[in-house]
């Protein structure tokens, strides 16, 4: 069974676990990682949940996410579930998350990973990945469209592949253009 750290408001451990699957007390939270590989044509590594799971079952996701484990920091979840859904190492130790977002019972920190992976090379965990394949974000609008994708606020796919390119919200001015 999964234990998970428990955090407060201001994502700091608590020092108390829980057990996956028991209910979040008020002020009470826990961390969620997802990785996004994208390749050198602009495209996002996209896994199709497997059947039969609980949340979101079939449904295209982003390239990896899942829950932080006791312990572990949001890095460490971050490079273990890779390795563990789609068979990717990846080394963050240099890295941040690009983006962290609350949500009513804890936080989805985004890391993000560019490199030309061939799909075949991957091996993916039969009880949590269906399959996998590259994709455009018109590819992923379509699926979200068509409501085969993780039903996301509308501009956060967007939002990903924009910050892949630059980090932070304020648009830095071109070379040569003037400030």
């Amino acid at each position: 069974m999964e234990r998970w750290d428990i955090y407060d408001h201001n994502k700091q451990p608590t020092g108390r676990v829980m057990m996956r699957g028991k209910r979040f007390m008020p002020g009470e939270y826990h961390l969620v990682v997802h990785v996004c590989v994208f390749d050198s044509n602009n495209r996002m590594l996209i896994q199709q949940r497997q059947r039969g799971k609980s949340l979101w079952s079939q449904l295209w996701d982003v390239s990896v996410g899942g829950s932080a484990q006791a312990g572990e920091t949001s890095r460490q979840a971050a490079e273990r579930e890779t390795r563990e859904e789609i068979g990717l190492a990846i080394d963050l130790t240099d890295e941040r998350p690009y983006i962290s977002v609350p949500f009513d019972w804890g936080y989805d920190d985004y890391w993000f990973v560019t490199r030309d992976v061939d799909i075949a090379s991957l091996t993916l965990q039969k009880e949590e990945v269906q399959a996998v394949r590259w994709a455009t974000l018109a590819d992923i609008a379509g699926l979200q469209k068509s409501g085969q994708f993780i039903p996301y606020q509308w501009h956060l796919i967007p939002l990903l592949f924009e910050l892949k390119a630059q980090r932070g919200t304020i648009r830095r001015p071109q070379e040569g253009r003037a400030k």
